[in-house]
């Protein structure tokens, strides 16, 4: 299975998901310009990354090609935390791994709650807390 596809910049939406320099970013502002007398539009995108939150722009030719990841969704009940980081087990597959708990969930996550974690490029990142069920 392939974490990525491929999409023409031109096609890129804000709001979308697309990979910079080897990290996923979630496109928060695209600007298209118009081509010129011989050239081609240039796409303007401003992203932040999804794991670490920094920011990029890159501008590129609208015919380029652009890596969109393919982000998993998936469900997962908290086993225990230590420190900042919970070992969870997925809903599906009942599969046990670590999970960094991100800034914001801080607290929220706490042993028999439910989270959703996305699987973006072999890395897994707590997108959402559920509360106990």
């Amino acid at each position: 299975m392939a974490d990525t596809k491929m999409i023409g910049a031109n096609q890129v939406q804000k709001g979308s998901f697309i990979i910079l320099e080897g990290v996923a970013c979630k496109v928060v502002d695209v600007e298209i310009s118009k081509p010129g007398k011989h050239g081609h539009s240039k796409v303007r995108v401003s992203a932040v990354g999804l794991v670490d939150d920094k920011k990029k722009i890159v501008v590129m030719p609208g015919h380029d090609n652009v890596e969109v990841p393919i982000i998993e969704k998936r469900n997962a009940q908290v086993l225990s935390v230590h420190g900042d980081a919970a070992n969870v087990m997925d809903s599906e597959t009942y599969e046990t791994f670590d999970l960094k708990i991100p800034e914001e969930f801080k607290g929220q996550v706490t042993e028999g709650s439910s989270v959703l974690y996305w699987t973006i490029m072999d890395e897994r990142v707590i997108k959402q807390v559920k509360g106990a069920d």
